[in-house]
């Protein structure tokens, strides 16, 4: 099987997934959007991806996202079959201050903001005239080795998008500890998903808690079943990965 028929039959298997689960609990298959983890893979890869109708594609590392998306452009400058469609990149890694240029006003969704100080260097770097949407990410676990702003201190951060018009927040999202049973990352789901309502009854500017950010190749489902509207899926989807 060559490679683009190996990532269509991929694509579909995991679209499979996400529609039986969006199904399974009572919820429309297009309430889920499928972010394909494009990471460590070569652009090639994107490019088969876009011709078998993928359109969103997260990447965790910022001058990856930056060379890759540049391939994809001049492909589809150049007349090529990826000119047919238009990818859709979220940024979904830990985000340093002096990688936020690469980043900013680039991207469809910024997944990982997590302190007030990332959120101030997006908005500097925003364009001036564009607003850059936003997820806060949440270590509702208390994990050590995680990224996330701690639950007790989402509303201070929440309060501040208020006061930076580049930049807005579209809901949360989280990265829970590694469990071997899926069913291990349901109480981590379930608490961001809580989070998210608590913080619904609080109006605030340039907040509002659409999405959910959570679930991955192996718990995809019971994310899904807890309300995740955003599911990152990279090993489904294009194999496993090669150390960096």
């Amino acid at each position: 099987m060559i490679r683009a028929e190996e990532l269509a039959a991929r694509l579909g298997d995991v679209r499979a997934r996400v529609a039986t689960a969006a199904t399974s609990a009572g919820r429309a298959p297009g309430d889920v959007t499928l972010i394909a983890v494009s990471k460590k893979m070569p652009p090639d890869d994107v490019a088969h991806a876009l011709a078998a109708g993928q359109r969103d594609f997260g990447e965790n590392y910022a001058q990856e996202l930056r060379d890759k998306r540049a391939v994809i452009d001049a492909a589809a400058a150049a007349g090529s079959t990826v000119a047919i469609a238009i990818a859709r990149w979220h940024f979904i890694g830990p985000l340093q201050a002096n990688k936020v240029k690469y980043v900013a006003g680039k991207v469809a969704l910024l997944h990982t903001i997590d302190s007030i100080e990332l959120l101030d260097e997006v908005a500097r770097r925003t364009p001036a005239g564009t607003t850059q949407d936003c997820l806060v990410q949440v270590n509702v676990a208390g994990d050590t080795r995680k990224h996330g702003v701690a639950p007790a201190e989402l509303p201070a951060l929440l309060d501040h998008f208020g006061a930076r018009a580049q930049v807005r927040c579209t809901g949360l999202m989280l990265i829970p500890p590694l469990g071997e049973e899926a069913e291990a990352s349901r109480p981590h789901f379930a608490a961001l998903r809580a989070l998210r309502e608590a913080e619904r009854a609080h109006a605030r500017a340039n907040v509002d808690l659409v999405h959910l950010s959570m679930g991955m190749s192996h718990d995809l489902e019971v994310a899904i079943a807890e309300g995740a509207t955003l599911v990152r899926v990279g090993t489904a989807i294009f194999g496993e990965r090669t150390a960096r």
